[in-house]
């Protein structure tokens, strides 16, 4: 893992780059592609703020937390970078078992109706809204290569939709209800 950490408005301490390396030795068990680490400690008034930014190939992930001590904020965000390396392991897990299993043995997460040939609508499919973050949201976009995802959001539960623009933006709509 290569790691690089940057001290702002604090001095440079070995013993806190030692701590910060040590901490992302957990998440490095995670990772089996070549990682790079950015580590950025800084102190703002009176919070002490961590940020992680792991890239690896296929994969960002970032973090950010404020403590009142610097080690308590670099154990905030290290768990959170590791929570969202084990679900991004998950996802992709699920996605390979899904994409191995035949399109007989569907779980039913979505019901198609069929119609004649010649009414306007062709198909009417039902899905099961998952409750997941716009960050989520994306990610599965990506990981499937679906060309939208509809989506219950976390903090709001409003219904959400998101698609990619041609420019490869995203466009989200959301819901008054």
């Amino acid at each position: 893992m290569q790691t690089s950490i940057t001290f702002r408005n604090m001095d440079a301490e070995e013993w806190l780059k030692d701590y910060v390396d040590k901490k992302l030795s957990r998440i490095e068990k995670y990772m089996d592609k070549p990682v790079i680490a950015t580590v950025t400690l800084s102190i703002e008034k009176f919070r002490n703020v961590a940020e992680v930014k792991l890239s690896a190939r296929g994969i960002n992930l970032q973090g950010r937390e404020e403590a009142k001590e610097m080690t308590l904020a670099v154990d905030t965000v290290i768990d959170k970078v590791e929570r969202q390396i084990k679900k991004y392991k998950q996802k992709m897990r699920n996605h390979k078992d899904v994409a191995s299993r035949s399109e007989s043995a569907d779980t039913g997460a979505e019901e198609y109706d069929e119609y004649d040939e010649n009414s306007k609508v062709v198909e009417t499919k039902k899905i099961i809204l998952e409750p997941m973050s716009l960050e989520d949201a994306i990610l599965e976009m990506d990981e499937s290569r679906k060309l939208f995802v509809i989506y219950r959001d976390l903090s709001s539960e409003k219904v959400n939709v998101i698609y990619r623009r041609d420019d490869g933006k995203y466009v989200l709509i959301e819901t008054n209800s």
